[in-house]
């Protein structure tokens, strides 16, 4: 059972930690604090790590140390509960965690599910000392955590954090792609590595950025930076931004979101940027900002992420890979969705007519509805339950002028567009609303509820997939394509991406009969 000591950290009452029974030789968690900042620690002997803290200027500022003990704990145990407690306290919002990110491993271990239990307790304790206010569950909801550089990483995330951070202290310019499918924690990576960098003695001084293309993430990221030791808001900035100073690093999350100068909103802008760096008007694109702006480039990619002809095109990043000092790295374990990297294969294979048999999932709820209304209620009845259930959709249906009415009716189903551009995802009446691709690309969600519009059917004499451009009202996403497949592609991207938001599960309606009956041939029928 869990039990936590508490002592002044004080010169005078240090050695009391001695006298306890667990205070030298036994694993043990411990945290610093002062009510405002925090520690966190684990150690064989809290004895000598507590003397060994007192001599460094930021712990000494803290003034209690509680050490958790237990029993049953051993070094695993006590490694994963110290990542446990970073990764929560961190988002709690009681504390600033002096913590480093550095060596926060996702690793198995004997009898890990029964230690996993244990946090559960160990939380209400932390609860009733006042060192914790939220229950697990709703911080797990929390953009904060969600989007944490303290994030326990997978075994080919921490090697790529490696082998990135020793070629930056090697060379003096460099340029890496990692590539990775939805969920392989491209985001978590890119988060993690800005927290490394301003961490690590030979690296905290480089001036780093972020470059987030998307609006809405960008808002989201730079609120989480706020709350975070050694981060900033500003770190976190848009395409554009890059061309105002010189980095020595720049991490782009989303690159495939990148823009070249093709269907986009403000030519005049981005002219005036390709301008300024000297390049041609007509052919610079976002990358090349980048490129020529930083000495060191870390570009997290997923082509089958790219949803608009202002994307910058595949054939760019395969020209990349093939530049002289390119290195490659890819991100393969499942980070995101419970049905694992089998449930993401499934997807594809159906998207590309290469599945033959249906296939279920143990640990994710996936179905296909018959009645928009019933998948709006379970959707409704799943967020009371875990939160961050949300209705998505394919842009198949206008925006009207005219906030007060419904955008679109399918079925007597009255249904309104995302309200809110940024970070529509937690805005209060986005459990009543519908996103879109561009609202909810790079955000996770428990439950998604993801409408198939009329611009996808199926023809069932020729067993293929049918785009009807004119359905399909993204005006930016498809004007000025001259090659009909690259549409498909970006409309089959955008689908892909919906259909894998959802981390416990994925419930679908589609509006195209016979392509609903396609696709009850591969999931459960509601």
């Amino acid at each position: 059972m869990n039990k936590i000591k508490t002592y002044k950290f004080e010169e005078d009452t240090i050695k009391n930690i001695e006298k306890f029974k667990q205070g030298k030789n036994w694993p043990v968690v411990y945290i610093l604090e002062d009510g405002k900042e925090a520690y966190v620690g684990e150690t064989i002997n809290a004895f000598n790590r507590s003397k060994e803290h007192y001599k460094n200027s930021d712990r000494k500022k803290l003034n209690n140390i509680h050490i958790i003990s237990d029993n049953e704990f051993n070094k695993s145990a006590t490694l994963d509960l110290e990542s446990s407690l970073i990764e929560y306290m961190s988002a709690d919002g009681i504390f600033k965690l002096q913590n480093s990110n550095k060596g926060l491993i996702n690793h198995n271990y004997y009898e890990r599910e029964k230690y996993q239990a244990k946090l559960e307790i160990l939380w209400d304790q932390l609860k009733d000392k006042n060192l914790a206010k939220n229950s697990l569950i709703q911080i797990r909801n929390f953009d904060l955590f969600k989007f944490s550089p303290y994030k326990s990483l997978s075994l080919d995330q921490e090697s790529t954090a490696n082998a990135i951070i020793g070629v930056i202290d090697l060379q003096e310019n460099s340029t890496h792609l990692i590539s990775g499918g939805p969920g392989t924690g491209k985001t978590i990576l890119a988060l993690y590595l800005v927290k490394l960098m301003k961490s690590l003695d030979n690296t905290k001084n480089l001036e780093v950025g972020l470059v987030i293309p998307m609006t809405s993430l960008r808002q989201t990221l730079k609120r989480v930076f706020k709350s975070i030791n050694g981060l900033k808001a500003k770190m976190v900035i848009g395409p554009s931004d890059v061309v105002k100073q010189k980095y020595d690093v720049l991490i782009v999350d989303e690159a495939h979101r990148l823009k070249r100068r093709k269907n986009i909103t403000n030519y005049g802008s981005f002219d005036n940027n390709n301008r300024k760096l000297g390049i041609n008007i007509h052919e610079g694109t976002e990358l090349d900002w980048i490129q020529l702006q930083s000495d060191h480039q870390i570009l997290f990619y997923d082509q089958n992420q790219s949803v608009k002809p202002s994307d910058i095109p595949q054939e760019r990043f395969s020209q990349l890979k093939e530049q002289y000092g390119t290195i490659e790295h890819f991100l393969s374990s499942q980070m995101r969705v419970l049905g694992g990297e089998d449930y993401i294969n499934y997807i594809d294979n159906i998207l590309n007519f290469n599945q033959t048999e249906f296939e279920t999932f143990n640990d994710y709820d996936v179905k296909l509805y018959k009645d928009i209304k019933v998948m709006h209620n379970d959707i409704k009845e799943l967020e009371k339950q875990y939160g961050l259930c949300r209705l998505v959709a394919g842009i198949a249906w206008e925006w009207k002028k005219d906030d007060s009415e419904y955008d679109f009716i399918i079925n007597g189903v009255k249904l309104k567009w995302n309200t809110e551009a940024k970070d529509w995802v937690n805005s209060e009446n986005s459990i009543n609303e519908v996103g879109c691709i561009h609202t909810i690309q790079g955000y996770d969600l428990n439950y998604a509820g993801v409408i198939i519009g009329p611009e996808l059917s199926y023809d069932k004499h020729n067993n293929k997939l049918v785009i009807h451009e004119e359905k399909y009202l993204d005006t930016k996403g498809k004007s000025a394509i001259e090659d009909k497949s690259e549409l498909v592609a970006y409309i089959k991207n955008i689908y892909k991406t919906l259909l894998t938001r959802g981390i416990k599960g994925t419930y679908i309606y589609v509006v195209d009969e016979d392509l609903r009956d396609y696709l009850s041939s591969f999931f459960e029928i509601v």
